[in-house]
């Protein structure tokens, strides 16, 4: 068996960047789940990461000699409220693992204990929340979305209490990295503009080496990451995703999805739909995030600001002008994405009227997201035309809609054939839904782990009708439908 060797560039930072983590070994570790096809990608040995040795990695009890196992430092934003030091708090960074191809990837552990961040929590996490965040990661993963991954989780042997108690288990995730707009925050909110060079430039290397190119790197590093978030968010709307905290600690300047707390994928279509318990004000509902990545986006623009290297009146016109790409890029991503959607050829403004007029429909006649699209793209099966029909509310409505909607198509010119296959690849199926995932959780709860594995196997091919899973396709029933999330601190 070939164990871990990590190259952790991170830790070679200036020390103001994290505090040195010690670990500490868990009573009774045990593997739930080992994500072997993520471990062959990053070329590490399955057998070992299910081995004595391998478990104690992934639980924070024990690594190899190679790693330097840190805590991370920033601040962020939440709920729009300034908090001026988070970090992780429950978290720990292992190290960095280069993969085959030569890629850099975090190895990160979530609940492994308490940090110098913590502050008054206990570091730890319940097997409810971890398992969520391994289904979510995965099933965005599977629709193709930028996202952290979990390697594996595992049960820790002692018992955490939250709203009631549950099995403590340690979450492995991976990411291109783990820093955020959060981490600029931190140094800013502390007038460190050294410590803001030095991250600006980590940052460039290791994801935006392009932008050493230009004539101001650190303005060039900003629009990339403006535009990786406007194609990550215009991505999750394309799904009916709902991040549901959106804080800037939560915004990972990778582009990545980060941190799958009290996230959802939407039923019912609403665009003002919330189901974190926590945001009463609708400040993350789903058709509000494109305008709170601008939000986060000027906070990153104001962080960087003492290093932008010019003057305050030139900086602020072009970070004006920057903000400006992130929101012609978001409204250009999302009405590309729902054009496909619809199997319309191009993003054009009247197929972005009929793109609006549809969402009116669909909110009227409360219709679930995910159904509509998908049995809109098998119109051809009659059981799927007559499933589709069944949605709205109102059949005439329905009529009228479908002729609109071939209208629109005739009018872009796509064939049919075109048109459909545009659709099966845009519109999953089967999508990570909310009752679901916690039917999954409480099995796993009461020790039934079945539950969990068939709904990771049925989101590995969330775009193909799987006839054994017809049930996984269907809505929540009243009885069944979930409306609040929750953070699993």
């Amino acid at each position: 068996m070939t164990t871990i060797k990590f190259d952790n560039s991170y830790a070679k930072l200036p020390a103001v960047f994290y505090a040195p983590q010690a670990l500490s070994p868990t009573p009774d570790p045990k593997l739930i789940k080992l994500n072997e096809g993520l471990a062959t990608e990053m070329g590490l040995d399955a057998d070992y990461l299910k081995s004595a040795a391998g478990i104690a990695l992934l639980s924070g009890g024990d690594a190899p000699n190679s790693a330097t196992p840190i805590a991370m430092a920033y601040a962020g934003h939440q709920f729009g409220g300034w908090s001026p030091q988070l970090g992780d708090g429950r978290a720990v960074l292992l190290g960095e693992v280069i993969t085959p191809d030569g890629a850099r990837l975090d190895l990160h552990l979530k609940g492994s204990g308490r940090t110098k961040y913590s502050r008054g929590g206990d570091g730890k996490a319940g097997i409810g929340p971890v398992l969520r965040e391994y289904i979510l990661s995965e099933a965005m993963y599977a629709l193709g979305v930028p996202t952290t991954r979990t390697l594996g989780a595992v049960t820790t042997g002692e018992d955490v209490f939250r709203q009631h108690s549950e099995a403590g288990a340690v979450l492995a995730r991976v990411a291109q990295s783990h820093i955020r707009v959060g981490t600029f925050q931190y140094f800013y909110a502390r007038n460190d503009a050294v410590s803001l060079k030095v991250l600006a430039d980590y940052v460039i290397d290791r994801h935006y080496p392009e932008a050493r190119k230009a004539d101001n790197p650190v303005r060039e590093m900003f629009v990339q990451i403006a535009k990786r978030q406007a194609q990550l968010i215009a991505a999750w709307m394309g799904f009916g995703f709902i991040h549901g905290v959106m804080n800037t600690d939560n915004v990972q300047v990778a582009g990545e999805t980060i941190d799958y707390g009290p996230c959802a994928f939407m039923d019912t279509f609403d665009p003002m739909k919330v189901f974190s318990s926590i945001d009463r004000d609708g400040r993350y509902a789903w058709g509000r995030q494109p305008q709170i990545g601008h939000w986060n986006l000027t906070r990153l623009a104001e962080a960087l600001q003492p290093i932008w290297g010019v003057d305050d009146d030139t900086s602020m016109a072009e970070i004006e002008a920057d903000l400006g790409v992130y929101s012609t890029t978001i409204n250009t991503a999302v009405s590309e994405i729902f054009a496909q959607k619809l199997g319309l050829d191009t993003a054009s403004e009247q197929n972005a009227t009929f793109m609006n007029t549809t969402f009116e429909i669909m909110a009227k006649q409360e219709i679930d997201f995910t159904l509509f699209f998908s049995n809109l793209a098998r119109l051809e099966q009659a059981e799927n035309a007559k499933t589709f029909n069944a949605l709205f509310k109102d059949a005439t409505v329905a009529e009228n809609w479908l002729g609109d909607w071939n209208a629109a198509r005739d009018t872009s010119g796509i064939s049919d054939t075109d048109s459909t296959a545009m659709m099966a690849s845009a519109n999953p199926i089967y999508i990570a839904r909310n009752h679901q995932v916690e039917a999954a959780l409480q099995a796993a709860s009461a020790g039934d782990l079945a539950p969990f594995e068939t709904l990771i196997e049925v989101l590995k091919s969330p775009f193909m009708e799987q006839a054994k899973y017809a049930a996984f396709e269907a809505a929540p029933t009243p009885a069944q439908e979930v409306t609040q999330t929750f953070c699993g601190t």
